[in-house]
């Protein structure tokens, strides 16, 4: 049923909960992945840049690490993971990814946010559905370190 999934993935809690779920999925579908990480290019980190000259690149760093994190929990499980990092609004940057790579389901996290972070954080008017022709799957269910595990080595 779904052959080429992708995970979006954040390094939240909630991104985490995405990718426990999305790799689940995954194991019982026998799919490809493809692990997606997306740096914010917003207005706050662009006023961040203005007044402290390398937030962007201290930024991709991290998310660079945060993504081969997210490989290596992947790559554990015995898949063999597509990763990319991109800069941009996310959702756009989802639904184009999606696109290259046919997917037949987006996984991703979703946590709310209050008006400010909302500010900070970029356009709340963007979803990742209207960016994308393929199911989505907002994973909320919260799976432990041992119950994870098992479960994976038991599909």
């Amino acid at each position: 049923m779904y052959e080429r999934i992708l995970l979006a993935y954040d390094g939240s809690r909630e991104g985490l909960i995405a990718l426990r779920e999305g790799a689940l999925m995954a194991r019982k579908f026998g799919s490809k992945v493809f692990l997606l990480s997306v740096l914010p290019q917003t207005e706050g980190v662009r006023l961040a840049e203005s007044v402290s000259g390398d937030v962007v690149g201290q930024q991709m760093a991290g998310y660079k690490e945060l993504l081969a994190r997210g490989v290596t929990v992947l790559k554990e499980f015995g898949f063999d993971p597509v990763a990319k990092l991109v800069v941009g609004e996310p959702a756009p940057q989802i639904g184009a990814f999606a696109r290259e790579i046919n997917a037949d389901l987006v996984v991703l996290g979703h946590r709310k946010q209050n008006l400010l972070q909302r500010w900070w954080s970029g356009s709340t008017g963007s979803y990742v559905s209207d960016h994308v022709a393929c199911s989505v799957l907002v994973g909320r269910n919260p799976i432990s370190d041992e119950a994870f595990a098992a479960e994976m080595k038991s599909a």
